[in-house]
């Protein structure tokens, strides 16, 4: 059975909705600044493999600018608006690449310098004492930080991996029983 324009808009809507309120729970939780991003990142495996990059994209820019409108805490929400949000749609183009080494070289890449350009964006939009709270602990601590965002960046592919194999033998089954 083909979609029709309002049920694709109806999926969308929802999982929007549901990316805005993880984002605004993330706020809550020490660790939801970057958890909060990828889980809603998450969310669009359904539109991605459905509808194609060109909804999932959208899914991305709606959920963007409510969460740079609605989020209390900038940080989570430029992270997931410059590292996280457009990944899972990224990362299927990147997955193209042959050879795993340059995949591997690309999204690591990608990944630090989103992570980069959110940091300087903070820096200039509240100021020193972003800099400072990075370096309170030395550079050490922050090169550890960024080593651990590495790791936690490798397991968010391997989970989009895994959530969209999951999607494709056990969830569109069953929606397509029930639909």
């Amino acid at each position: 059975m083909r979609k029709t324009e309002s049920q694709k808009i109806a999926l969308c809507g929802m999982l929007g909705a549901l990316s805005v309120v993880l984002l605004l729970v993330g706020c809550a939780l020490q660790i939801g600044t970057y958890a909060a991003p990828m889980l809603a990142a998450f969310l669009s495996i359904p539109v991605l493999e459905e509808y194609g990059p060109r909804y999932a994209l959208t899914l991305y820019v709606c959920v963007s600018i409510l969460a740079v409108l609605f989020v209390p805490e900038t940080e989570l929400a430029l992270f997931y608006v410059l590292v996280m949000g457009y990944y899972p749609v990224l990362r299927v183009r990147l997955n193209r690449i042959k050879s795993k080494v340059l995949r591997w070289i690309l999204k690591f890449a990608i990944f630090n310098t989103a992570t980069v350009v959110v940091y300087l964006l903070l820096f200039a939009l509240l100021g020193p004492a972003v800099l400072d709270e990075l370096l309170a602990d030395g550079t050490a601590m922050l090169v550890a930080l960024l080593a651990a965002g590495n790791l936690c960046f490798w397991l968010c592919d391997r989970a989009l991996a895994a959530l969209t194999r999951y999607y494709h033998l056990a969830l569109k089954p069953r929606l397509k029983k029930k639909f």
